[in-house]
């Protein structure tokens, strides 16, 4: 079971999931948020009930399952209704991290959590012995955007406005990753890195 746990964040864009693949590539659990943002609303669970007795019933697309396109756009410029929203699925995300991270094989484990500054960094995650912040400048952000997505500069900048501040992020950090390089580049980060967890992690 690991007791020593590493959260892991970043702006859109920034190459997290590149940053969760070479820590995997390493051996070491990873925990991500969105797939227990998934789970928490899965078609039968409390949380899609909940959903639906707070939103109405067109939430749900023809199959019955979360019609996530259109609950985006129902939350994206209406700020309470994203709370209602969040209210919901982030206490559910918390307990299945939890859950995930205490019972990793791995000598720590990672809880990759896109929104953490956004939803109260320590506070909410107390269980964290540190936070790792995948960091990128806004214009390298705004640039894989409109690359990634195919969408326009306007887009991309009201996509990157809607979460914390790269100030905001590196605010709450312990560790920084600047991905700004090469994969490789990226990968001889992540080795040291993962060297130093595993140092921190031997010593509890």
């Amino acid at each position: 079971m690991a007791t020593y746990c590493i959260g892991l964040t970043g702006g859109i864009a920034s190459g997290k999931t590149a940053v969760t693949r070479a820590f995997e590539a390493l051996g070491i659990v990873v925990a991500d948020a969105d797939i227990a943002a998934r789970d928490a609303v899965a078609p039968g669970s409390v949380g899609l009930a909940e959903i639906v007795a707070t939103f109405g019933h067109d939430v749900l697309d023809a199959d019955g399952k979360l019609d996530r396109a259109a609950m985006r756009k129902r939350v994206f410029d209406d700020a309470d209704t994203r709370r209602q929203l969040e209210g919901i699925i982030h206490p559910r995300v918390r307990e299945q991290l939890v859950r995930q991270c205490e019972a990793a094989t791995s000598p720590y484990a990672i809880a990759a959590i896109p929104l953490l500054a956004e939803v109260g960094g320590r506070a909410s995650y107390p269980w964290l012995q540190r936070i790792l912040v995948v960091d990128v400048p806004v214009e390298t952000q705004r640039q894989r955007l409109i690359q990634r997505d195919g969408i326009d500069v306007a887009l991309a900048e009201r996509m990157i406005a809607a979460q914390a501040t790269r100030a905001q992020r590196l605010a709450i950090a312990d560790d920084v990753i600047v991905n700004a390089g090469s994969l490789e580049d990226l990968q001889r980060h992540v080795a040291v890195l993962n060297a130093q967890y595993w140092r921190l992690a031997a010593a509890i």
